[in-house]
């Protein structure tokens, strides 16, 4: 089984880290093909296509010219311990044991617009690149055109090393479509969190998206292979009513 998260823009490099086992992102060379992209933009430039402020211009134009693909020094730190945000607030990996990481590694996989794909474990730098993006890089018009044919590939690799072909899809959609989740040969579940407003249910994003952090947590801290088990999630109750094949509705 494997769990899809998106990252976050919010990043803490100054926290305690415990000691672990990290590793290294796999697609080093493309990320550096689009750090060389980035670098070659202007700030006005740069500051239109992410829609930022002229201080996270600033910012972010700097990471770009500082980037190296080296990342065994302190200037970066493992991809669940670097992001945060309500996903990873909610996940809150400082409280994982060595074998909660061990099975992270294994089955959590984190879509990002600079990396590809990160193993929670792998380190990375300060970056911000959201896949949403319309940054054309060579032949390619975007970031889902750049990337979509090797993470597609990489992560039906997985699964058909996985004795659970199935994929929990807690990405939210602008990361999510950069896998063909079609073509995966997998059961692909979509859990959605909802909130009672009065007869209706809604979806908060903030607290929906602490929520997918949670439950990407809970498959964790459970070794949860078998898909049914999610349904024992306790923070939101699962809606069989609610719920289809594809899309799995949790209630509050």
């Amino acid at each position: 089984m494997i769990v899809l998260l998106s990252p976050a823009k919010s990043l803490d490099y100054e926290s305690n880290l415990p000691e672990m086992h990290d590793t290294q992102p796999r697609f080093q060379e493309e990320s550096a093909q689009l750090i060389s992209k980035l670098r070659g933009l202007s700030k006005k430039k740069l500051s239109s296509l992410m829609n930022l402020s002229k201080d996270l211009t600033e910012l972010n134009a700097l990471r770009y010219q500082e980037w190296e693909a080296d990342f065994t020094d302190g200037a970066s730190r493992p991809a669940a311990y670097a992001f945060t945000g309500e996903v990873y607030r909610g996940m809150d990996a400082s409280k994982w044991n060595e074998g909660d990481r061990v099975f992270a590694q294994e089955h959590v996989r984190i879509l990002s617009g600079l990396h590809g794909v990160l193993r929670p474990l792998d380190r990375i730098r300060p970056y911000r690149l959201e896949m949403g993006i319309k940054l054309p890089v060579r032949r390619k018009k975007n970031l889902y055109d750049f990337w979509q044919d090797k993470l597609t590939a990489t992560l039906k690799e997985e699964l058909e090393e996985s004795s659970s072909k199935v994929v929990v899809n807690l990405a939210s959609n602008e990361y999510a479509k950069a896998v063909k989740l079609d073509q995966l040969d997998a059961k692909v579940i979509t859990p959605v969190f909802k909130d009672r407003k009065g007869d209706d249910l809604k979806v908060v994003m903030m607290y929906a998206k602490h929520a997918r952090g949670e439950m990407a947590s809970y498959i964790v801290k459970n070794k949860i292979t078998d898909p049914e088990d999610l349904k024992g999630f306790e923070s939101y109750t699962f809606s069989p009513k609610h719920s289809n094949d594809s899309e799995w509705i949790f209630i509050r």
